[in-house]
């Protein structure tokens, strides 16, 4: 039998050619305020650290306020905290997308699931 069809929905805020704010970048700020630094973050998300590093940065160039906020010093006394700013992005953009997700359920969805073959080799 074959797999119902599900709606996957991947929310992007840009700013010119930048991903300001995504799924990916969101999970990165929650791994932080988790972990506490930014390698360790990257880690818990098996990513490196130098790529943990430059979405960071990307956020905290496309917003006017930094959204993480890094100590320096290394493993012993270094860390990365979300600012204040940080957090209430978060919050915003996972509220943006439970509305979306929660609009996505409705009456369109069912008709679009309706037009779908029932997998993709079933024939035309």
């Amino acid at each position: 039998m074959a797999n119902q069809p599900r709606l996957k929905i991947k929310l992007q805020l840009m700013l010119d050619q930048d991903i300001a704010m995504g799924p990916g970048k969101a999970e990165l700020l929650e791994a932080i305020a988790r972990e506490g630094s930014i390698s360790a973050a990257g880690r818990a998300l098996g990513m490196s650290y130098r790529r943990a590093w430059l979405l960071v940065d990307t956020m905290n160039r496309c917003f006017r306020e930094r959204l993480v906020a890094t100590t320096p010093g290394g493993a012993k006394s270094g860390g990365a905290r979300l600012s204040a700013t940080g957090e209430k992005v978060l919050a915003d953009y996972r509220a943006i997308e439970a509305a979306v997700a929660s609009a996505a359920t409705g009456a369109a969805l069912v008709r679009l699931r309706k037009r779908l073959r029932t997998s993709t080799t079933a024939a035309p």
